[in-house]
């Protein structure tokens, strides 16, 4: 194994990574200046310990935990990889007052949705990168309309967007934001229905009307702050 890989595989210098993201978000979050919008229905849902879905393209999720602002009491819980990244990512939301549910290829299927349905039944939130966790970047994996299916919880998109960022070198080139500027904070409903039994024409149909939407939530959100949305 190599120094690299070894290094990260360390659990003080895994968490050394985690907390310094955790402190540049919020050193970025309350140094810029933010407009939040669009989260007004999603606040009630929270307050009333209401569960809920949340969708984010992989490269704007790391703000979502900004984005929706859990009330004292409220439950969110993000659905991250059992790999190193996925498990980075996670403990940065942990880190930012989410829980997380790490996605492993060996735990069985019907583990992992029992998992699920028990938190979401307990009033626990889920938050899903809708390409992740390996793309290809914004087109919408099966994963969003399985568990609102599954769960029978309403979905919100998230988005941010801001003026000044810093785009690392990963394969959907994931925003980080900087300090000292400004931006958006965007959330918006999906109201399409998900039937319990659809058919796979059905969940075709839905996964594209999703991605659709969440799509235009992200330009929107880009175009708030004057900049052209990015295509992959």
């Amino acid at each position: 194994m190599s120094l690299r890989k070894k290094l990260a595989d360390t659990p003080w210098v895994n968490r050394m990574v985690e907390a310094a993201f955790a402190t540049w978000l919020r050193f970025a979050f309350y140094t810029s200046r933010w407009t939040r919008t669009g989260c007004d229905e999603v606040d009630a849902c929270l307050a009333r310990g209401e569960a809920v879905i949340f969708v984010s393209w992989h490269q704007r999720l790391i703000m979502a935990p900004f984005v929706i602002q859990a009330p004292r009491g409220a439950r969110i819980c993000a659905l991250t990889s059992a790999a190193r990244g996925g498990r980075l990512a996670g403990q940065i939301v942990v880190r930012l007052g989410w829980e997380t549910i790490p996605m492993s290829s060996h735990k069985r299927h019907v583990t992992l949705s029992r998992e699920v349905l028990r938190r979401t039944r307990d009033g626990c939130s889920i938050g899903i990168a809708a390409d992740g966790p390996r793309g290809p970047a914004r087109v919408l994996s099966t994963v969003p309309i399985v568990w609102a299916r599954t769960t029978g919880c309403r979905v919100f998109m998230v988005a941010f967007a801001e003026r000044r960022v810093l785009r690392l070198p990963t394969w959907d080139k994931q925003m980080l934001p900087l300090p000292f500027s400004k931006g958006v904070l965007m959330c918006r409903e999906w109201t399409d229905s998900v039937p319990r039994k659809a058919s796979d024409a059905e969940a075709e149909a839905l996964r594209l009307s999703l991605e659709q939407a969440l799509d235009a939530l992200t330009d929107d959100a880009d175009a708030a702050i004057g900049r052209h949305s990015e295509k992959f």
